[in-house]
């Protein structure tokens, strides 16, 4: 790694919270479990994603310069991504289930 992208992750990390560093280096992780666990080499991986061994790797030990494009593509390669959209759905939540008879505005102002 040269210095510039060295220094480039570093403001990264600065600028992100504790708990988003955290969470990404979870997800990583928890990526290169279940690589592990469907017992795939990290190339093949990167191969069915479309991205670089690197990039994967990065994704692994939770390297905040990744796009989420990129994340997505390995989540997707794992058979994961639905798992991700369904945890972000509303309806998938108390509060979601209670309010979804209300009439919700388009966006808050």
């Amino acid at each position: 790694m040269t210095f510039a992208q060295e220094k480039r992750i570093l403001n990264i990390m600065k600028k992100t919270s504790t708990s988003v560093n955290n969470a990404f280096a979870e997800v990583g992780k928890s990526l290169k479990t279940w690589r592990i666990l469907y017992e795939l080499k990290a190339v093949q991986v990167a191969e069915r994603a479309g991205i670089s061994l690197g990039t994967l790797h990065k994704i692994e030990n939770g390297d905040l310069s990744v796009g989420v494009a990129a994340l997505f593509e390995v989540a997707n390669s794992l058979g994961l991504l639905e798992v991700f959209i369904e945890s972000l759905d509303p309806l998938n939540s108390d509060l979601g289930r209670a309010r979804v008879s209300e009439n919700l505005p388009q966006r808050i102002r």
